[in-house]
């Protein structure tokens, strides 16, 4: 008669052990973390902007977090490939990637992905940010942001923009800036390269708009001159250089590059990577260099990167909407 609960009483004993065991196992392994090195993907290749903001950061990201950072360089499709297979990855801190803001404007742009391009990531946080530029050459005649949009009023069509390709934050950027200003000015889009600032420079395109980055070394040598940033408004700008918001307080737009997981990683994970990165980007050499690459150091919280992520996605697509721009 005492058989039946003995045995009943040892197996919930055995069954409580085990669902300690179980209920203790994540826990096991986030404080384990990590164990083996990480893959952090990149969608462009090797020798890039990203590509040297990705190697400038992970080696210092793995000696903080005692494992290696490797950069896995998957180019193509906009980034959309390394992007499909984070998001496809196991949630488990071992695969990374470094998006760029591109991922909002192929958010915009893209009629369907093979990923959300929000709710499949554990977003992490940002490395750095930099502001597009509207720029001219020296002896343009167009003087200034405000001159431009006038020329733009007044001749419809008549002034030309760059950009790195149809889609591209620079192209929805500028017809944004048309859109709240009042103007017309044609889109002239090239596939990347130095092919834009080679057609600025010879005089058979009116303004380029590019990243920071790629205008910043122009500019010290004094081979350009900007008319404005898309950086807020009262944002540290080069001397004499307007934001865009000045004049139309909603055109904010700031191209970043950052940190993101497969969505369903662990949340201890995440804020162990977000605390490591924020150290990495803090430290005085990789701030500098950051800087001298046209950008600003700028790290967050995942919640305010996602916010960031969502904002930058709503924004393109109701340009895309409103402009009416062909989706693909």
């Amino acid at each position: 008669m005492h058989f039946i609960p003995l045995t009943f009483g040892r197996s919930v004993t055995l069954l409580g052990v085990a669902c300690a065991f179980a209920a203790a196992a994540p826990a096991l392994a986030q404080d384990s973390y990590p164990s083996k090195p990480i893959r952090l993907l990149l969608g462009y290749a090797p020798g890039g902007g990203s590509d040297m903001v990705a190697r400038l950061i992970a080696k210092p990201l793995g000696e903080r977090l005692g494992q290696g950072v490797v950069v896995d360089n998957k180019p193509g499709a906009g980034g959309n490939i390394a992007a499909d297979l984070a998001a496809k990855a196991p949630p488990d801190g071992y695969t990374l990637v470094l998006l760029p803001s591109g991922h909002s404007s192929n958010a915009a742009m893209k009629k369907s992905l093979p990923f959300h391009p929000v709710n499949d990531f554990s977003w992490i946080s940002t490395v750095t940010t930099y502001p597009l530029t509207l720029a001219v050459t020296p002896n343009s005649p167009i003087k200034s942001f405000p001159d431009f949009m006038q020329r733009a009023k007044a001749e419809p069509g008549r002034y030309t923009y760059t950009s790195v390709g149809v889609g591209t934050a620079m192209h929805l950027v500028g017809e944004w800036i048309m859109a709240e200003g009042g103007g017309v000015a044609t889109h002239v889009p090239f596939k990347g390269g130095a092919a834009p600032l080679t057609e600025l420079l010879a005089g058979r395109v009116d303004v380029m708009i590019d990243t920071m980055t790629s205008t910043a070394p122009l500019l010290k040598d004094k081979r350009l001159r900007v008319l404005a940033v898309t950086s807020p408004k009262g944002a540290s700008n080069p001397p004499g250089v307007p934001s865009v918001a000045e004049f139309y307080p909603t055109v904010v737009f700031e191209s970043w590059l950052g940190i993101a997981a497969p969505a369903g990683t662990p949340p201890a994970i995440v804020a162990r990577i977000n605390k490591e990165l924020r150290a990495v980007v803090a430290q005085p050499e990789i701030r500098q260099q950051l800087i001298d690459w046209g950008g600003t150091p700028q790290t967050g919280s995942p919640q305010e990167f996602q916010a960031r992520v969502e904002r930058d996605i709503q924004s393109l697509r109701q340009v895309v909407a409103d402009r009416r721009i062909e989706t693909e």
